[in-house]
């Protein structure tokens, strides 16, 4: 499987020091009109298997789930068949739309953004549905087309992923879409009549749908073509495939977003799942039975994807058209920030003891990285700013908070082995040893030196957040030297009084992690 190198999503505009984004040119959007209009954004998705509502908080880059409801309802079941929405799922879908409105009017939420997709734009019936909807419920549907959902899901994906380039898959209940993402835009994109609902409906049997399939997905590749070395899964049968291959194999982190797959992997899943029993399979994962009955007819098309695409790597994106509608009202130069970042900012103004530290600490403690890309200071940076979000835990379990909330909160840009890096960093920030960890089985995810790494940083911010309260940086600096293998302290004369016992031992641990010794010289200032 190919890595990829993140570059700073800013580049594609300017370049500057990566410090600007501790300075007034990088200050946070919270305040910014614009930005404060996204808070309690409120979205609907009717799609062809489920009916959903989400309240975003999205006044920061990386959006919070205020609300997530959803609904199985089944519209497009049996529409292949009959021309026309599922009778028993339009009754369920009414009644969650109801529910839905009643929720946004307590919530008090302005306006909600309304979107219905393959299912209701193919019914016969689809029209009446919508009168029927906004006459009940008072909600409007805007009805997308094919190309429309394709550019809104693959937005999503560039809210959580900017960086993002390759195909992005969406499958539904009745369609699936493909679009091209590069540069943090939209390229080409393609509708296709293969959701589960659809296929159940294609006559011949076995031999007849997996005849469909096939000629479909030749017939996509030959308008997106096949030079696309990541392919992103949006969708819940997409999700629910990527369950059952984290369950085969064992895998130590249940995150599904940026859970990512090589090919071979994934085709071995499809076909543990074509020789397993999908009860028993459920069972593995939790997945609902409306859901992991859509699974099978789901993996043999994204086994022809793989076939006909071949690509290098397949991602995993819990972001998809709902996130695109948030991403369609976001001011552009929100969009151009980093969501990591912003969510970090956004937790420490909210959740820290001293708002601001964050960079004071970076600033202190990035000598000891003199070296680092772009890539590993962003995750310092982050380190940084959320160190002191979880001091409200108790403290004997303050070190596994840290270490839970950056595995599994809703973080976007953020791969799986640099949430563990991140997780370690601030488990190491509150405790010297990761010895007996009930998370050991999650440091498999990263290399011995990347471990290392990570104590490293974690106990550099031990040291520097206890060092000087106001800041580190005013009572002294520290000094790498990385051939001599000696951490030097200058500490700064009128800053004698704080570098007493505790800062001893802690500045002496973090020179153990670097496989160094420590010295301390006085300076002036």
């Amino acid at each position: 499987m190919k890595t990829r190198t993140r570059t700073d999503p800013r580049s594609r505009r300017r370049r500057h020091d990566d410090r600007d984004e501790f300075t007034p040119f990088g200050r946070p959007l919270f305040e910014d009109p614009s930005a404060r209009a996204l808070e309690r954004v409120g979205v609907v998705d009717v799609g062809s298997n489920s009916v959903r509502m989400v309240v975003f908080d999205g006044a920061a880059r990386s959006p919070a789930y205020f609300y997530n409801e959803k609904v199985m309802a089944g519209l497009g079941q049996g529409l292949a068949e009959t021309g026309r929405l599922n009778p028993e799922g339009k009754e369920r879908a009414l009644a969650a739309l109801k529910r839905f409105a009643a929720l946004a009017k307590g919530m008090q939420l302005p306006s909600m953004s309304c979107v219905a997709t393959a299912a209701v734009r193919e019914a016969a019936d689809g029209a009446e549905f919508c009168e029927r909807v906004e006459k009940e419920s008072g909600l409007k549907l805007w009805v997308v087309d094919g190309l429309e959902e394709a550019r809104l899901s693959a937005q999503g994906v560039l809210l959580g992923w900017p960086e993002a380039e390759g195909l992005v898959c969406d499958i539904g209940g009745s369609s699936m879409e493909l679009a091209e993402v590069a540069n943090g835009s939209v390229g080409r994109r393609v509708t296709s009549p293969l959701g589960p609902f659809r296929l159940q409906q294609v006559p011949g049997g076995d031999k007849g749908i997996a005849k469909f399939i096939r000629e479909t997905v030749e017939g996509l590749a030959g308008q997106l073509g096949t030079k696309h070395e990541r392919i992103y899964l949006v969708g819940g049968s997409w999700r629910a495939i990527a369950r059952l291959d984290m369950a085969r194999r064992d895998y130590p982190m249940t995150v599904l977003h940026e859970y990512r797959m090589d090919p071979k992997s994934v085709l071995q899943t499809i076909d543990w799942i074509a020789n397993n029993d999908i009860g028993a399979l459920r069972a593995v994962t939790g997945t609902s039975a409306a859901r992991m009955n859509l699974v099978p007819l789901a993996s043999q098309v994204l086994r022809e994807l793989i076939r006909c695409f071949d690509p290098n790597e397949i991602d995993v994106s819990s972001y998809g058209i709902r996130e695109g509608l948030l991403y369609e009202q976001m001011p552009e130069r929100l969009r151009m920030r980093d969501p990591l970042i912003e969510a970090c900012r956004y937790a420490e103004r909210t959740m820290a003891r001293m708002p601001g530290f964050g960079k004071k600490l970076y600033n202190f403690i990035l000598p000891i990285f003199p070296d680092a890309p772009f890539e590993k200071r962003r995750i310092i940076r982050a380190a940084c700013l959320l160190h002191d979000t979880t001091w409200r835990a108790h403290p004997d379990y303050r070190a596994e908070v840290c270490f839970d909330n950056a595995t599994r909160a809703n973080l976007g840009g953020l791969s799986h082995p640099e949430r563990v890096f991140l997780g370690l960093a601030l488990l190491h920030r509150y405790k010297n040893s990761r010895a007996g960890s009930r998370l050991e089985a999650l440091f498999s995810l990263l290399t011995p030196a990347q471990i290392t790494e990570a104590e490293v940083l974690g106990k550099a911010m031990r040291f520097g957040a206890m060092f000087a309260v106001k800041s580190p940086e005013e009572a002294g600096e520290l000094v790498w030297k990385a051939d001599a293998k000696v951490l030097e302290l200058r500490l700064r004369k009128q800053s004698v009084a704080l570098y007493g016992e505790v800062a001893q031992a802690r500045l002496a641990s973090l020179a153990d992690a670097l496989g160094a010794k420590p010295e301390v010289t006085m300076i002036e200032g």
